[in-house]
């Protein structure tokens, strides 16, 4: 087979294909006596492997997932892949946390955690983003925690909380600092959700369409080490 041959499939360049075998995504190829490149069905099945994986990953992790299964590290491959099934998971609990708290917003204040105060440290591990992330959110409006009186530090509590997993679930899903603002002052006045709802909406089926594409990645994965046996 030819480079031409495998870009056809996907509507790709011949010079994409080039570039993912010389970026390591695709298995060296064989050469003729006057230097072109000689593709194989393994091939094929390596760069079917490698754009599902983008879909379901993300270019980076995608990478790294070809990169592990050509160096016969099945195990680092695999952990790749869990990570990103983890975050699915993480996606689908925030997500469904968020439609639960919204339905039950009201004018009345929310109620505190009892003596229950996150640091911005511990805010950050919490969502697995760093803390200037954290106070780059709060620039922006989407957080507004109260100073500790005796220290001047940030304190965050149940609200602040609930404001930052909806933040960091509305910024995976693509929305603008600015409109996450809009969306979470929303809900801290529990008033005008509809934004709100057509972003969850938006963002469930983008989930839904990613746990797809995980399930059409494996199966592309598998096939492709399956052949290379």
């Amino acid at each position: 087979m030819r480079p031409a041959d495998l870009a056809r499939e996907h509507g790709l360049s011949t010079q994409a294909v080039r570039n993912y075998e010389q970026d390591g995504f695709l298995p060296p190829a064989s050469r003729t006596e006057s230097g072109y490149r000689v593709y194989t069905e393994v091939h094929a099945a390596a760069l079917r492997a490698f754009l599902a994986l983008v879909r379901a990953y993300g270019h980076a992790t995608a990478g790294g997932i070809m990169h592990a299964v050509h160096d016969d590290d099945l195990d680092r491959a695999l952990t790749l892949v869990d990570r990103g099934h983890e975050q699915l998971a993480r996606d689908r609990e925030t997500l469904n946390t968020v439609r639960a708290a919204i339905g039950d917003l009201t004018s009345e204040p929310t109620p505190e955690l009892a003596g229950e105060e996150w640091s911005i440290g511990e805010l950050a591990h919490r969502l697995g983003v760093t803390a200037a992330t954290v106070r780059a959110w709060e620039r922006a409006g989407i957080l507004v925690p109260e100073r500790n009186r005796a220290t001047g530090y940030r304190v965050f509590r149940a609200a602040d909380i609930r404001d930052a997993e909806l933040a960091h679930l509305l910024r995976r899903g693509g929305y603008p600092l600015a409109h996450i603002a809009t969306v979470v002052e929303q809900v801290r006045t529990a008033g005008g959700t509809e934004s709100l709802a057509r972003a969850l909406a938006g963002w469930r089926e983008r989930l839904t369409q990613r746990g797809l594409a995980m399930l059409d990645a494996a199966a592309r994965l598998g096939e492709y080490q399956s052949g290379r046996k």
